[in-house]
């Protein structure tokens, strides 16, 4: 029994990050490029860094951010919006309906396909895609939609 936890805490002592720690050098050359290598460059100033005292870089993925765009193209959409709203009461519903029913469907789904237009196959929409196209429709909703 004594065995077992004196291999345990052996065990846990080598695989501690400490054990796995490695010098890392940096540097900036002519450029102002900056470089990391494990190896010393030959004839460089260098700052010593060890690897874990770094912070790793945070697991998972990023929302794509939506460009921004200026006022006068949301104005210019607003203006196309309620021109429909106003004229077609009719074609702003069914624009409504089909937002929703897109938004719905990007909400719930997230492997989606689409016919690319130029080769004709169905090819994979990611989720970049997928999450500009839900802002889209988000903002059809908001165009559209009367409340």
């Amino acid at each position: 029994m004594i065995w077992k936890s004196y291999y345990t805490l052996l065990f846990i002592a080598l695989m501690s990050p400490t054990v796995f720690a490695t010098t890392i050098y940096k540097w900036v050359d002519e450029k102002g490029v900056t470089h990391y290598s494990q190896e010393m460059p030959p004839e460089k100033q260098t700052e010593k860094l060890y690897s874990e005292d770094l912070e790793p870089k945070k697991v998972g993925s990023v929302a794509p951010k939506m460009a921004t765009s200026t006022e006068a193209e949301k104005t210019e959409l607003e203006v196309a919006a309620a021109e429909i709203n106003r004229k077609d009461k009719e074609q702003a519903k069914m624009i409504c309906d089909s937002a929703k029913h897109q938004l719905n469907v990007l909400e719930t789904h997230t492997r989606l396909t689409r016919k690319n237009e130029q080769s004709g196959e169905m090819e994979r929409m990611t989720e970049e895609e997928r999450q500009a196209q839900i802002a889209s429709q988000k903002e059809r909703i908001r165009l559209f939609c009367v409340k």
